[in-house]
């Protein structure tokens, strides 16, 4: 199509999307009571009225302006109506691309999306799982007669924040193998990079996560750590299909194959016969050359 059919194309495809957050957040609307719960859920709240020492147990959590209560409710339900209609306008942006994507490129699309969805799922599931001991040992810290008055809007951020953080955290291993089937890193590379890697994702979880804890650094650490020797062993099993298929598959440009110089049996060498009419020889040689010549 001519670019400004495309842009048409485009401009159609992110309205239906858009069309379908509202939607789905005007929905949400009515159920953000019920949000606001489920995400203020780990925090462990306080008994006690505002004000009174809690000594570092729990936490009190206050609006702290007029229109904090009603920006953290649109911002809640805003979310809400993304999370939930994602595969409305997800579909819509890849009713977009595909058109002009090979069959090939359009299978492992379908295979990288398949395996990102649930691994994005089993880090915000984790990360919600974690929260109240990670809030716990934050709180702890509180000295004796003290309070924890918390902002209902900064702990909004925070357990979005740690959703966001460990659901992305888990696709890293998944981006390998994708590199992998693209001919990019080699399994024996990424084999040869572990202790590196471990390294850098114990750091990555100490510095990613807001929490200040060693529990949430290792929560976030540990399970990266193994989907990344997951992935190397799927990258193993796709380099030896690889080299079944064609074994100088991962050579470089410059780099030689190697050459079968065992000395095979030729058999019986045929004799070039004289043409019609050239007489022919005693010794081979036909108008007194021989048959090479």
């Amino acid at each position: 199509m001519p670019l400004v059919d495309h842009l048409r194309e485009l401009r159609n495809r992110l309205a239906k999307g858009m069309l379908a957050i509202t939607i789905v957040s005007v929905v949400a609307a009515f159920y953000s009571s019920e949000l606001m719960s489920f995400l203020m859920n780990p925090v462990p709240k306080c008994t006690k009225g505002l004000g009174e020492s809690t000594g570092g147990h729990c936490a009190v959590i206050a609006y702290t302006d007029l229109l904090s209560p009603f920006t953290t409710t649109v911002k809640v339900v805003f979310m809400a109506g993304v999370v939930l209609s994602s595969p409305v306008w997800l579909y819509q942006l890849w009713a977009f691309v595909a058109p002009g994507l090979h069959k090939h490129e359009r299978k492992y699309t379908y295979w990288f999306v398949s395996a990102a969805v649930p691994l994005f799922l089993a880090g915000a599931w984790l990360a919600y799982t974690i929260l109240p001991i990670s809030m716990r040992v934050l709180l702890g810290i509180t000295p004796n007669g003290s309070a924890n008055i918390l902002p209902m809007d900064k702990i909004l951020d925070f357990i979005v924040r740690m959703i966001l953080i460990f659901g992305g955290a888990f696709e890293l291993p998944l981006i390998l193998v994708m590199l992998n089937f693209a001919g990019i890193v080699s399994g024996r590379r990424m084999v040869s990079w572990w202790r590196g890697v471990v390294m850098g994702v114990f750091v990555f979880g100490a510095v990613a996560t807001p929490t200040t804890d060693p529990f949430g650094m290792i929560a976030l650490a540990g399970p990266i750590v193994v989907l990344y020797f997951i992935a190397v062993g799927v990258a193993m099993l796709n380099d030896r299909r690889r080299r079944r298929a064609n074994p100088d598959a991962e050579l470089d440009d410059d780099e030689a194959s190697d050459l079968d110089l065992t000395p095979q049996p030729i058999g019986e060498v045929e004799r070039v016969s004289a043409s019609p009419g050239v007489p022919e020889q005693a010794n081979g040689s036909v108008n007194g050359y021989d048959d090479v010549t």
